[in-house]
């Protein structure tokens, strides 16, 4: 792979980040984003970055097509066929309320219409013994049925206790192989228990199957690269096949890269225990990773579960592009609407007319004007002053106490986020490190960090483009799970231990598959574990699990019953090859004080003055006391007054305060 050009590609909501690594070096890029077709800013990147490369190349891209298809509810018709008496699983879902204090609540109507669902006969017991044999006469005249619906584009098949025995589901995709619909079959994507569950990840793999094999095939054609891989949202690359036929596994493609890249550097820069925080352009994504990331099946987008395994993520609509506006109360608000990459914040110039977080930080001169983009791009100061008067007058207050309340209410969204996946986990943020990435992160991570109690703040080299270097150095994985639903009781381990092999020789074979060495191939053991009766689980590894498992529990809910009957729930097995080896580029120390420049910043209401230097002039040794600013391509980084900034031997800057 190293003699081979390797492009990474995240595609975000207001642009499209990309990192080559080529003959032992790196480039980047950052292009507006083409929210109409994403891969036209990625083609259009890659060839800016390639230029005539002769050779061969590798293009690793993190998609958001997924995603979108989903949020936007623009993906495919769906047919559902389920057991009879089942049709409706999808729609009554679990008895959890959305609005827990409304008098109707409300929740997303279920991706399948109720005309679309199919209920056939035959059943599969719990322990995998058939019940009542599917009927060969109905299978044939489903499918005559379903070829001759021309609006249905897609077709999900979930038959119950399929985890416990495939026959019945691999007999009705046999049925409709000829009726020219993709299929997706729940005991190939999730053979794991819990119908709901397993029901919606089935039907949202369906919905958005089309829209991804039509993007994916079509980037793949015009590219021209060797290899397409996607990031996958469990934290390893998927081939461009696999995505395209189990796309629920790309639903947190980008935000996984980022959580990989940020813990790449962390460990770099000798943290273990950190918070990953990346802002972009219309969200932000946090996550908690203590010495790993964590992983979770307890994943919802837009009301659907999606219960693949995925990386700990919890996303909030703000970022660089949310709007602020003053809602009916008169209280001031910023985001979930974001400008985007079209038109963008006003400071952009390309038509934007609505304050946002970005415009902001621009008025106070915490992103000067001239050093967008590394110096390659300029902003509009002058354009925001209508706007933002508009909004202080609305306030009763100065652009400047308005501009600063934008970026408190923004802080304010995002140190709640942070909350919920630190505190209210049980851990103390005081022995986490906050990694700050995507282009406003540097912008507020001192405030952040101080609101949240951690020890310091950690900006890793190209923030805007950490989720693109995690893309870039992603290893390859392939995970194999299977239900069992076994009490620990004598000899149970090796059974468990025998199906732990089955798993890990399929998730072996995977990557064998895609041509991964066979030395290169690792692979890790988990169980979902629980005490009987407990309706969830906690993973641990396969090693002695009943004992971690008492251990876990008390960890984190403070008991362990140890008198009680402990199952094993599922079995996993995770094979991992190693991502592109990039090596960072030895920095040479400080040879005197950094070079600085003074810049005009507002804070607390008064113009006062501080020192700015480019990323690219710092060394390891050099400091920076606040008020100041840090000047890169992908992202500023505010240093405020009381903070103090550092660059370690890793090129990393760590920000604490006085």
């Amino acid at each position: 792979m190293t003699s081979t050009a390797v492009l990474a590609v995240d595609t975000g909501g207001t642009f499209t980040d990309l990192v080559l690594f080529e003959g032992g070096k790196v480039r980047t890029l950052k292009v507006p984003s083409t929210p109409d077709d994403p891969s036209r800013a990625i083609l259009d990147g890659a060839r800016e970055l390639l230029g005539d490369h002769p050779g061969e190349w590798i293009l690793l891209h993190g998609s958001t097509v997924a995603t979108n298809a989903l949020l936007e509810r623009k993906g495919a018709r769906v047919a559902l066929v389920t057991n009879h008496g089942f049709e409706d699983v999808i729609e009554i879902g679990r008895q959890n309320r959305p609005q827990l204090y409304a008098l109707v609540g409300h929740r997303a109507p279920p991706l399948v219409d109720r005309d679309d669902r199919y209920g056939i006969a035959g059943r599969i017991g719990p322990d995998g013994t058939e019940r009542r044999p599917v009927d060969a006469s109905e299978l044939a005249e489903l499918a005559n049925t379903l070829a001759a619906r021309d609006d249905v584009e897609a077709i999900a098949i979930c038959l119950l206790h399929a985890y416990a025995h495939p026959a019945h589901e691999e007999a009705v995709a046999a049925a409709l192989a000829d009726v020219g619909r993709p299929l997706s079959v729940s005991s190939r994507l999730l053979p794991e228990y819990r119908e709901y569950e397993r029901t919606s990840t089935t039907v949202v793999n369906a919905y958005v199957a089309p829209v991804m094999s039509r993007y994916l095939s079509r980037l793949e054609r015009e590219a021209g690269a060797r290899r397409v891989a996607v990031m996958g949202s469990s934290g390893g690359t998927l081939s461009v096949e696999r995505a395209m036929r189990e796309p629920a596994h790309t639903v947190l493609s980008g935000p996984a890269g980022g959580v990989v890249g940020a813990m790449t550097w962390a460990r770099r820069a000798g943290a273990s225990d950190i918070v990953t925080f990346d802002m972009g352009g219309t969200s932000t994504d946090v996550s908690l990773c203590p010495g790993r990331p964590l992983r979770t099946r307890e994943f919802e987008i837009d009301g659907q579960p999606v219960a693949v395994p995925v990386i700990d993520i919890h996303t909030v609509g703000a970022g660089g592009g949310s709007i602020a506006f003053v809602d009916a109360g008169g209280a001031l608000r910023v985001g979930p609407e974001s400008a985007g990459a079209v038109p963008g914040p006003i400071c952009y110039g390309r038509g934007g007319t609505r304050v946002t977080v970005t415009d902001a930080h621009v008025w106070l001169g915490r992103i000067p004007t001239d050093a967008f983009l590394g110096g390659e791009g300029s902003l509009d100061r002058d354009s925001i002053r209508a706007p933002l008067e508009a909004l202080a007058a609305e306030l009763g207050t100065t652009p400047e106490a308005a501009a600063e309340g934008v970026l408190a209410v923004a802080d304010t969204a995002m140190e709640r986020a942070l909350r919920v996946i630190s505190v209210e986990r049980g851990f103390d943020p005081a022995g986490f490190s906050l990694v700050a990435f995507g282009g406003a992160g540097g912008l507020h991570a001192a405030s952040l960090t101080g609101s949240l109690g951690a020890k310091e703040a950690l900006i890793p080299p190209d923030p805007g483009l950490l989720s693109a270097w995690g893309i870039l150095t992603a290893p390859l994985t392939r995970e194999a799970s299977r239900t069992v639903l076994l009490a620990a009781t004598a000899g149970v381990d090796a059974t468990l231990s025998a199906g732990l092999d089955t798993l890990e020789s399929e998730a072996r074979a995977a990557l064998l598959h895609e041509d991964v060495p066979e030395a290169d191939i690792e692979c890790a053991r988990w169980i979902d574990v629980r005490y009987a009766g407990q309706s969830f689980e906690l993973r641990v590894p396969a090693d002695d699990w009943v004992e971690t498992f008492h251990a876990e529990h008390e960890r984190r809910y403070g008991y362990a019953r140890r008198d009680a009957v402990v199952e094993a729930v599922t079995l996993r097995a995770i094979a991992t090859a190693p991502g592109t080896p990039v090596a960072p580029p030895e920095l040479p120390a400080a040879d005197g004080p950094a070079p600085v420049t003074s810049v005009p910043v507002t804070v607390g209401g008064a113009i006062r003055d501080a020192d700015a230097a480019w990323r690219r002039d710092l060394r390891p040794g050099h400091e920076l006391a606040g008020p100041a600013l840090v000047l890169d391509y992908s992202g500023t980084i505010w240093i405020p007054p009381e903070w103090h900034l550092t660059v370690d031997p890793s090129g990393t800057l760590r920000l604490r305060s006085h």
